[in-house]
């Protein structure tokens, strides 16, 4: 499966994996393949940073 393209999808798309899913992001990419880094900055481009702390882009 692919990721959203949509920032805002992504968003709500990756959230609600790393609260259903994941520990953490690195688990939720290593299990997606997918590219944190690209996953951060497409959420950095509407003002979302991830929080480890707590599990989740705010």
């Amino acid at each position: 499966m692919s990721l959203p393209q949509d920032p805002i999808m992504l968003l709500s798309y990756i959230n609600t994996q790393l609260r259903d899913h994941y520990c953490s992001l690195d688990e939720l990419c290593a299990s997606l393949d997918a590219d944190r880094k690209a996953i951060e900055e497409k959420l950095g481009t509407v003002g979302y940073e991830y929080d480890e702390e707590k599990n989740r882009f705010l």
